[in-house]
């Protein structure tokens, strides 16, 4: 299985791994990997991984079972290879605000008006979040977008941590979405928390903190259905 770095530590932007193996569809697998391989509304992490003075871009990355597989452009080194990777941290820094931007707006919606969440998608320094409201009107998103704002100047900590997934599923309200989307052979459950505002179960990578963010804009809002309202939000980069 490839050590995740990201889970324990979203700030590794370089890091040195050995390939294990590589897959028909020309897929490299590495024994760790700062790399996020999607899910959860994230994409996954672009960069470049190095050997001696060969340089591949990956340009995918997805989980399969345990391990992560990166995709990448050219003939595959083989296995053994010691390599360094490289993360394009200005696109996943820009991710990782984002993916807690959508925490924030979670949390806010959750704690002022108990809407769950419907469903969700990001791009770096914007993304959409769906939300069960029956109606929503223009004063109802000046309130959310002031509200968000005040949680990032609030300058609340980040807090991660993984957890027997009976422990966690002790935690009230760990699922916000509508659909437990956490496959039942899961034994851990790793969980992020906006300390003092929110905590869900979350794969993803996020900032140490909510300043980090930085000021969030609502773009525009929609309804996508008779309790389904869709919210966009930008980032100032």
């Amino acid at each position: 299985m490839t050590e995740l770095l990201y889970t324990t530590n979203a700030y590794v932007q370089t890091f040195d791994a050995v390939i294990t193996a590589v897959t028909d569809d020309g897929g490299i697998i590495l024994d760790k990997t700062a790399f996020y391989p999607g899910g959860g509304g994230q994409p996954n992490d672009e960069g470049t991984l190095t050997a001696g003075d060969q340089t591949w871009t990956v340009t995918k990355v997805k989980k399969v079972g345990g391990d992560v597989v990166h995709f990448v452009e050219g003939v595959l080194p083989g296995v053994g290879t010691a390599v360094t990777g490289q993360l394009d941290w200005e696109r996943r820094y820009q991710l990782m605000r984002t993916h807690t931007a959508m925490h924030i707006l979670c949390g806010v919606v959750w704690r002022d008006y108990g809407a769950s969440v419907t469903g969700g998608n990001m791009d770096p320094l914007q993304g959409r979040m769906d939300f069960e409201f029956e109606t929503m009107q223009q004063e109802l998103v000046v309130e959310i977008e002031t509200a968000v704002n005040a949680e990032v100047d609030a300058a609340r900590e980040t807090r991660v941590q993984i957890l027997p997934r009976d422990e966690a599923f002790q935690i009230p309200d760990l699922i916000r979405t509508k659909i437990n989307l956490l496959p039942e052979g899961i034994s851990e459950v790793r969980t992020v928390e906006l300390v003092g505002l929110d905590l869900q179960a979350d794969g993803g990578t996020h900032v140490a903190n909510t300043k980090e963010v930085g000021r969030m804009r609502i773009t525009d809002y929609k309804s996508k259905g008779k309790i389904n309202k869709r919210i966009y939000v930008e980032l100032e980069g």
